[in-house]
């Protein structure tokens, strides 16, 4: 059986219930102090991408723990989240571009690979953006030009704390480079706001979801398959405050908001714009046929653009179990609590 000496934990700076239970120090309640990779070295801060960490649970985008899988890394899904977060595409407000259609033609910002599969993540968040937007009219890639940019750095260690980081594209944007960008998520918003630029295509508002599939959408739970062998409590657990969180959260929008702003390193406003309506009541992770589906429709883009070293299954990877077990930690606790109270 693997000896675990301390439980680790990375998350992309979004909307996650996992990241809510850290914050509000749950997880270091349930697990003594709880390393954070955002806080740990580069050596350790790898494994956000390799996720090659025994003790490691990881929320965050689907392009790096898909990519990781392709290439051998032993983990198990565990949950899926859908948080809707300012997908959109971007031009500026001379453009005379109001919609899908008009992006026929237009020059559109495509980060450059970068070292590994896992870390182009930004390449490929744009290119199935704008495929989503241009499906809304019919169009194809063919329809448009594609201008390679330089992508932000992906770190997520120390070297990455407090960086405000530029979303791939804007700048070339602001110039007059290229015409159209995609972006989600607080940080673009606040520099869409500093540029100027303007909505052409609002992604979160089609009614079909496979339109904005893309790297948070949606955003896996993992763990490394021997964590879940041999401590399945441990994974269990891990759950259970995350559902916690996300509970917690459905009643206290202002201070999620709070967090969000932290953790996104936005100004109050980007977080308003990119996170709307009842998103902070639909933080739950689960395993349902459709979340599984739509990731099974960005598993198969990424693998038709190069995006992963070869095929995985997903049925496979998937893990029910532990998020049963945490549903029924949660309610017993919760009844706990009642009897308490009574």
């Amino acid at each position: 059986m693997s000896t675990i000496d301390k439980i680790w934990f990375t998350r992309c700076p979004v909307p996650t219930a996992s990241g809510l239970a850290h914050n509000l120090g749950w997880l270091n309640e349930e697990f003594g102090e709880v390393g954070v990779l955002q806080d740990a070295g580069p050596e350790l801060a790898e494994h956000h991408f390799d996720h090659r960490l025994l003790g490691l649970f990881r929320e965050g985008g689907n392009v790096p723990a898909l990519a990781a899988l392709s290439e051998g890394a032993r983990t198990r899904l565990i949950g899926l989240t859908w948080i809707e977060e300012w997908q959109s595409v971007l031009v500026r407000p001379e453009s005379g571009i109001t919609g899908a259609a008009g992006l026929r033609g237009a020059r559109i910002a495509l980060p450059k690979w970068a070292e590994t599969r896992a870390r182009s993540f930004p390449r490929a968040m744009a290119l199935h953006g704008i495929k989503g937007a241009l499906s809304q009219a019919g169009l194809g890639f063919d329809d448009v030009t594609f201008v390679e940019v330089e992508q932000p750095a992906s770190d997520v260690g120390r070297g990455a704390a407090g960086r405000a980081w530029s979303w791939p594209g804007i700048r070339e944007l602001a110039d007059g480079e290229v015409d159209a960008i995609y972006v989600k998520g607080a940080r673009s918003a606040d520099q869409a706001r500093e540029i100027g630029a303007v909505v052409a295509v609002d992604l979160d508002a089609h009614p079909d979801r496979r339109t904005r599939v893309n790297n948070g959408t949606p955003r896996p739970i993992t763990v490394h398959e021997d964590l879940l062998a041999d401590h399945p409590d441990l994974v269990a657990a891990f759950l259970a405050q995350t559902l916690r969180a996300a509970d917690w959260a459905a009643g206290n929008l202002e201070a999620v908001r709070d967090i969000l702003a932290a953790e996104t390193r936005s100004g109050a406003d980007g977080v308003t714009t990119a996170y709307r309506g009842d998103f902070h009541r639909t933080l739950h992770p689960d395993l349902s046929p459709e979340r599984l589906e739509l990731l099974r429709v960005q598993k198969d883009f990424l693998l038709v653009h190069g995006f992963l070293a070869a095929d995985v299954d997903l049925d496979a990877w998937v893990a029910h179990e532990p998020l049963a077990t945490a549903r029924e930690l949660l309610a017993d606790r919760d009844a706990g609590q009642d009897r308490v109270t009574v």
